[in-house]
């Protein structure tokens, strides 16, 4: 790391080992600041210990690929003892970007989910002003899907007025505002105005005006020219071959749509010759694994709990279609897909999803779409990948879903969002 650092870059998101698909942009995002001229790079994040606690699902460690030199993880400590009963860990977090925007160095800050991450942040941001020490930080924040769902959307319906002001005006306080589609944007000024009307407030233009689109930034080139004699040691390993699965490799929650996916598996005609292949880890696995014992294709059925982050993109590619049946639900609706554009990106066979969220704005007309719980539907899609198109069908089709993809390359949505940062601050 430099030791006088002329330009630094901070994110603040659950970094890995937490599977989610901005973990990942995370990742990527600090990787392509190293090329941009930042010779310093952090990315600020939780105690491991405290990732155990929450529940949320987490990639086993010793398959977590390492990140380039030149970008430092930190995972603040928590202040405080037992008779603080929570808000240790923010403490620690908070305190930690104090010291990073008071010491100098020309600093973006960039902080993926709303809560608690842009309010640690916001807050950072007014403490470091207030200590009178130079503070030269450009802050950005990136509204994404739990935001939405969880914080936004939980806070109209449940006329908590002073929470939800609280997240929107952290939000809004921040030098840049995004969103990663636009439909995160319609439902966070859908919600903004909600609270308007309700209480006099002005959310919802500041909103409106603020908000831009920065999809989220995906390592294309990691899903590209892929090795194919180790993409065969990979799926040897896994007792699996070539177009002989159909893969869904996501976090495994009701919002995903893993259940139907298990039904229409079991009745399409094609699943008779294939087996499917269920990865990744979440808080229904259990209830997962139940519901596919009890499916009259169970022994054509494979849980993987333990796919990481070199594997990934091997399985991708040699899938005979790729389902992620997503549906909207109170507490997550899918408000992109990453894993859909890193399938697109991989090749294997076509994509099998819905018209859920910002689904759509991922996909662009490159997928094969169900309506939502609909497993009979899916049965036909799959059938249709794998009996329905030749070699020549399914050839064109990689291609152009790959081209729809790498619109998302993390290097273009890079220098898009810091084209936003110029603008903004002048």
């Amino acid at each position: 790391m430099t030791a006088n650092p002329s330009r630094r870059l901070v994110i603040v998101v659950r970094a890995d080992p937490v599977i989610c698909g901005h973990s990942g942009e995370a990742r990527n995002l600090a990787e392509t600041a190293l090329t941009r001229g930042f010779d310093e790079v952090r990315i600020v994040t939780w105690p491991l210990e405290r990732l155990e606690e929450t529940g949320l699902p987490l990639k086993p460690l010793d398959t977590v690929m390492p990140y380039s030199p030149g970008i430092v993880v930190e995972r603040p400590e928590p202040v405080g003892g037992y008779k603080i009963p929570d808000g240790r860990y923010l403490a620690g977090l908070t305190g930690r970007l104090v010291e990073l925007f008071t010491d100098g160095v020309p600093t973006v800050c960039m902080s993926l989910y709303l809560s608690p991450h842009t309010i640690a942040v916001a807050d950072a941001v007014r403490t470091a002003r207030s200590t009178g020490l130079p503070v030269r930080v450009t802050t950005i924040a990136e509204a994404v899907g739990s935001d939405v769902t969880d914080v936004v959307r939980a806070c109209v319906e449940q006329d908590r007025f002073g929470a939800a002001a609280h997240v929107l005006s952290s939000y809004l306080s921040q030098d840049v505002c995004v969103a990663v589609s636009e439909y995160t944007k319609h439902v966070i000024v859908e919600a903004a105005t909600e609270i308007d009307v309700r209480h006099g407030t002005s959310f919802a233009a500041q909103c409106r005006e603020r908000i831009a689109i920065s999809y989220p930034a995906i390592d294309t080139a990691s899903y590209l020219n892929l090795d194919e004699a180790h993409t065969d040691r990979v799926l040897a390993a896994r007792g699996l071959v070539r177009d002989g699965y159909v893969l869904y490799l996501s976090r495994l929650g009701a919002a995903k749509g893993v259940d139907d996916l298990i039904d229409g598996f079991a009745a399409s005609m094609a699943g008779h010759s294939l087996r499917l292949v269920i990865a990744g880890r979440g808080p229904d696995a259990e209830d997962l694994r139940r519901h596919a014992a009890s499916s009259p294709a169970a022994e054509r059925i494979v849980f993987l709990d333990d796919v990481g982050d070199e594997e990934k993109p091997h399985l991708m590619a040699a899938c005979a279609a790729y389902a992620l049946p997503s549906k909207p639900r109170p507490e997550f609706t899918e408000t992109f897909g990453i894993a859909l554009v890193e399938q697109m990106l991989a090749g294997g066979g076509p994509v099998i999803t819905t018209e859920t969220g910002g689904i759509p704005e991922a996909v662009g007309d490159t997928a094969l779409t169900v309506p939502v719980d609909d497993p009979a539907a899916i049965a036909g899609a799959i059938d249709t990948a794998v009996l329905g198109m030749d070699e020549a069908a399914r050839a064109a089709h990689q291609q152009r879903a790959r081209a729809h993809a790498l619109q998302f390359d993390r290097s273009v949505v890079f220098d898009r969002l810091f084209e936003k940062v110029v603008a903004a601050v002048g």
